[in-house]
Parts: structure tokens; sequence; C-alpha cells
């Protein structure tokens, strides 16, 4: 059993001992914290939980509502729903925070609580350390019996959140409409299979064929959308009756895109993709996190804008969004966050956005693709043992390549031309994290043996 708690929110396995696997108690002991948190912060004593469908939701959603009702907080439930929707509706209902019941794109045992304050946005490290001294502490108490907070359910956010896509200035339904488009969904069995397939007919797509698309929470592949994981849909698509695929995580905060003949677009090009319809219409600045492709600073630079690199981490994204006025940005695992709509990874407001940029480029979504400049990124890691100090490996190989662009602000970003490599430990464990990108596979995997060669050698001088 696992359970892991951070800044962001305490996931886990569910089932096993209290504090070894994400059993009640530790829901409830960690719910109190955050509800305690949000009335001393805000004294705002409401709270937007929402859940996808994953087995165990509609039992740790109880949980979760019965213990802020306990603190005297009101809840309004969203039920089924998705994270951008829970984003969506915490400052549309006014409320402190939210919580999202999602464990992402981990597999179907483990849950989640993903924490939100009061403008629908993930909180900060600081607020998640605060919470986690709360918990620590038990450092809350519950209301009495004529303070306790009041229940209510609100099931039409996800309606309310395809208007909103559908009313967003840059989304164009009368030409997404005119393309007659036919698209393949996979929404790996989770709320995506409820909000997808609506959204696409409410946009005028002409033709929708589900996939997994059963809320059930019964995952029938492995939820994270990476090409590994995307057999079916491609196999689908390789028969030539249909124009794209579309594929979403469990909460609907990824979207990942599959081409007209069951080749992947890539999910670092789902936000390059639509970063350049944006900024078509709206130039500007763009921000993704520091193992983010390259393309996106391509695409951006020829556009007129400037590109920023972000520390690894949503909220560390949307503070350099804000801090640079960025008209779009997000992060290489198909997490569209457009500011005009909310601070967010939202896969519903990145179909409407990329469908309208496929409808008017009025060609195929592979020879869309093919017009972006084209790189690889490869992932690789080092476990070492307990006993290295990992900080001081990164600062000799930070000395070693002390004459090329360096980027020190998560770990160590190295540039060299148009390839880069980016080191970065684990906060769990004694490994490093090596993302190398360049122009091939080979190269970028080239890149990669380089560094970890590199990273051997000040392991045995350390040893030595």
């Amino acid at each position: 059993m696992s359970l892991i708690k951070s800044i962001s929110g305490i996931r886990g396995t569910i089932g096993g001992k209290p504090g070894e696997g994400l059993t009640p108690i530790d829901v409830v002991k960690f719910t109190a914290a955050y509800g305690a948190w949000v009335l001393e912060t805000t004294g705002n004593a409401k709270v937007v939980i929402g859940r996808d469908a994953r087995l165990s939701g509609d039992m740790v959603s109880r949980l979760v509502a019965a213990t802020l009702q306990g603190l005297g907080i009101d809840v309004i439930d969203l039920e089924l729903s998705t994270t951008p929707t829970v984003e969506f509706a915490v400052p549309r209902e006014n409320a402190g925070g939210g919580i999202i019941l999602t464990a992402s794109h981990n597999p179907a045992q483990w849950n989640a609580l993903k924490l939100l304050n009061a403008v629908g946005e993930f909180i900060s490290d600081e607020e998640g350390k605060a919470i986690l001294a709360k918990a620590e502490a038990e450092d809350f108490s519950f209301a009495e019996v004529r303070k306790l907070g009041k229940y209510s359910v609100i099931d039409d956010y996800m309606d309310r959140h395809i208007q909103h896509v559908l009313d967003l200035e840059l989304v164009d339904v009368e030409a997404i409409k005119a393309r007659n488009f036919k698209i393949v969904v996979d929404a790996v069995n989770s709320t995506g299979g409820i909000v997808v397939p609506k959204l696409l007919r409410a946009l005028g797509v002409s033709e929708v064929e589900e996939m997994f698309c059963t809320p059930d929470g019964n995952f029938p592949h492995n939820p994270e959308p990476l090409p590994e994981n995307l057999r079916d849909i491609a196999k689908k698509l390789e028969k030539g009756s249909y124009d794209l695929g579309i594929v979403v995580d469990p909460d609907v905060d990824r979207l990942a895109l599959v081409n007209e003949d069951g080749s992947m677009f890539g999910e670092e090009y789902t936000l390059v993709a639509v970063a350049d319809y944006v900024l078509s219409q709206t130039p500007g600045n763009t921000v993704s996190n520091l193992s983010s492709t390259r393309a996106l600073r391509d695409v951006t630079e020829k556009r007129g804008g400037a590109y920023t690199a972000s520390a690894v981490g949503e909220v560390n994204v949307v503070n350099q969004m804000k801090a640079v006025q960025a008209v779009i940005g997000g992060e290489g695992n198909g997490g569209i966050i457009y500011p005009t709509s909310h601070y967010g990874r939202d896969a519903l407001v990145g179909i409407g956005l990329f469908l309208t940029h496929l409808a008017k480029y009025g060609k195929s979504i592979s020879k869309l693709r093919a017009s972006y400049p084209n790189y690889s990124i490869s992932k690789n890691k080092i476990e070492l043992t307990p006993t290295l100090d990992v900080d001081h490996i990164l600062l000799r190989i930070k000395d070693k390549y002390k004459n090329h662009p360096i980027i020190d602000i998560d770990g160590v970003k190295i540039e060299f031309e148009k390839e880069w490599v980016h080191l970065r430990k684990s906060n769990t464990e004694p490994i490093i994290r090596i993302y190398s990108e360049s122009d091939s596979e080979a190269k970028a995997e080239h890149l990669a043996k380089k560094i970890m060669q590199d990273i051997k050698e000040v392991v045995n001088e350390t040893l030595s």
C-alpha cells in the first residue's frame, strides 16, 4: 500500500492500515486539515467538491463531504465531474476552495484529494505545507450540532463548462461544423466519457465514435494517455474512416490526439498546436515547464512572442504565466492552460481551440503535425545510493557545462543550440531524472547517455 502526502494534496492506494494507504481515517484527517485552513484563511464556509469515475470515488466523496460538514462548512457536490470543471465552479459559487477527488492518470487502485484555493487554482507550496502541518498536529476542531454544514448537489456544471467553451471568442463552432469531422474518443471509462462526446456534438462534429466512455471506473488500459496505452484507438483510426482521435485522462485535464492514420500527434504537441492558433489570433507570450518541448519556443518566437520556461508543476507554470502575462501556456503532457478561460489545465478548452485550428487549417491532422518543428524527448533516470548527495552531483554537472546556457530554477537544464537536457532529483527517492530533447530520437538518447556518463564519473569521484 502507498500513501503520499505532498503540498498539492494527498494520494494513495485504497485500503490497508492508516498511514500506509489511503484509508477513511487518512481521508478524514487530511480533509479536516484542509477545511480548517479554508475557514482560517478565507472565513468562507463553503467548499466545492467533485470526483472522477474511479471505483473508490463515491466512498471517498462521502467521507470528504461529511468531514467538511462536520467542520461547519457547506458542501456543493458536483458529483461526477472533471478537474477543470471543479476549478471552473469554485469562483462561480463564491466558495472558499475546492477538492477534486481524482488520482489523475494513476491506475484504478489509487485515489487522491487535489486541493484548490478560493479562485479555483491549485494551492501554493506555502499553503500546502501549512495544511500538511495541520494534519500532522490534528490542528482542527469540529462544529457543534447546530452549526453543522449543509450539503447540496449541482449536477449540471459539466454542461455549464461546455457552454463556456462554446462561448470562447477563439472557438469557432461554425468553422468546426463546416468540416464535418468524424472523431473517435477514448475516455478510459471515466467522466470524460460523459462530457467529451457531449462537447463534440455541441461543437457540430458530425460523427462521434465512443470508445471506453462508460463512466464506471473500470479502466480498460493504463489511464495515462501515452502512445503505448493507446493501441486500441490507433487500430480503429488505422482503418481510415475518421479524421482524428481524442484521448483524455480520468479527470480530463490532459489532452492527447491521434492522427487519422493511427499515428500519434504527440502529447507534447497538443500545447504547441493550440498555442500556434491562439498566438495567430492574440499575439503574446507563452510558458511551459522546463521538461517540455522546445517546439513551443520556436512557434512562439515565429509569432513574435517571448517564451519562458518555469519549474515543473502546474502551480509553477501558472505563476510564471501570470508574471509574463502569457496568453497561453501549459505542460508537455497535453495540459492546456488558457487564461482567458481560467488558470488550470483543461482538455475541454483544448478541444475547442484545437478543433477550430484544425478546421481553419483545412487539411488533415497529420499534415498539421508535420508543419511544426519535429523534436523527440528521451526520458531516463539514474538510481543512486541514499548516501550520495544529489545536490552536489547536480552542482558538479552545472559547473562542467558552465559555458552553455543553464537554467537552475528546478534542477539543472543545459541548452545546446536546439538541444537540451534537464536533470531533476526526485523528492521521494535517490534518483536523478534525465530528460533530453533533440531533432531525432537517436540524438536525444545519445545526449542523455552522454550526461548519464558524466553523472557516473562524478559519482565515482565522490566514492573514491
